[in-house]
């Protein structure tokens, strides 16, 4: 990267999310252009500085722009942003990698595993590109996205096994409102924002379907717990569970009306289909996608995660809701760990 110019920063795509973190790269002095599959919206935020798919109440920084082609939005980026559906990333990927320049850094927003393969957003991208992991980074913890946009205070981890890679990352994205802090535990972040996904299904259907804060606290524990027995079984750092990436997402996750995965879940905690909350949600809801994958990566390593296990069912109509309900209760009871 020159030391005579800003970095520069591809965001694909126009999301909410990739929005966000648009945002926030421009604020911290990073030339952000936007990869949008949608001419009107690429024209809106180059023309209004809006995105009116998402965010048509926020002004964008005029350093923000956008083009529907990906040759154009990757000429020059240091740093690649992905933030797509999990389950698109592989397909979508495949046709943008010719164009991403030698030394760029991918930065992954994802949290989803794979169906299938049951590979990790950044195995995924290594596999498919042949770029080294240490040119690899993921972003994670408690960032919901409207908050960000708001300019409330919010922190994430960036994990890199390359650490001058993370620290050009957390440089890019540090701003007066967004901390970013380090790691090199890119398993550990992955895994941590993967599940919490499938948890604050379960928070969710608890509070649809009217029971309190103990049930919920409970969720969040427990979920914790299974989360932290299938990252360290898969070779990430305890701390790294309890860290921003793990229980500050976990919380955020589960706690927050402004989460897809929890708003899912109380839609069938309300009595509705899978289909019926689909439509309801209308965004991309990462833990419905990922439970299944999840569940096959426990069972591959041996590992118990009740709550995942019950909640795939659910999603496979393999139980009912009052049947997903008392399967957890009714596990034999055994020391806390």
């Amino acid at each position: 990267m020159s030391q005579h110019r800003s970095a520069r920063a591809a965001v694909f795509s126009a999301g909410s999310w990739g929005t966000a973190v648009g945002k926030v790269m421009a604020d911290a002095g990073t030339s952000v252009v936007m990869h949008a599959r949608r001419s009107e919206i690429a024209d809106a935020i180059n023309s209004a500085h809006h995105n009116p798919g998402y965010f048509p109440d926020v002004e964008l920084p005029h350093t923000l722009t956008a083009t529907t082609d990906p040759s154009a939005a990757l000429n020059g980026a240091d740093f690649l942003v992905l933030s797509i559906p999990a389950q698109s990333l592989r397909t979508s990927l495949a046709a943008w990698a010719p164009h991403i320049c030698p030394d760029t850094v991918i930065v992954s927003l994802m949290k989803g595993i794979e169906v299938g393969s049951g590979l990790r957003a950044s195995q995924v991208i290594t596999e498919l590109t042949g770029i080294g992991a240490d040119r690899v980074a993921v972003l994670s913890g408690p960032n919901l996205a409207r908050e960000i946009m708001n300019g409330q205070p919010a922190a994430a981890t960036i994990a890199c096994p390359d650490e001058a890679a993370a620290h050009r990352v957390q440089h890019a994205c540090h701003t007066p409102y967004f901390r970013p802090y380090t790691s090199t535990d890119v398993t550990g972040c992955e895994l941590g924002g993967a599940v919490k996904n499938v948890i604050a299904l379960a928070v969710g259907i608890a509070s649809g379907m009217g029971l309190g804060h103990n049930a919920q606290a409970m969720l969040i524990t427990r979920g914790l717990a299974e989360t932290n027995r299938l990252a360290v079984a898969m070779g990430a750092h305890p701390a790294t569970l309890a860290g921003l990436a793990g229980l500050g997402d976990l919380v955020a996750t589960c706690s927050s009306p402004l989460s897809r995965n929890r708003t899912f879940g109380t839609h069938l905690g309300h009595g509705l289909s899978v289909a019926e909350a689909t439509a309801a949600t209308r965004q991309t809801t990462e833990g419905v996608k990922s439970a299944e994958a999840i569940l096959a990566l426990a069972h591959a390593h041996d590992v118990e995660m009740p709550i995942t296990e019950v909640i795939s069912a659910l999603l496979h109509e393999k139980v009912t809701l009052d049947q997903a309900g008392a399967a957890l209760m009714q596990r034999p009871p055994k020391p806390e760990r």
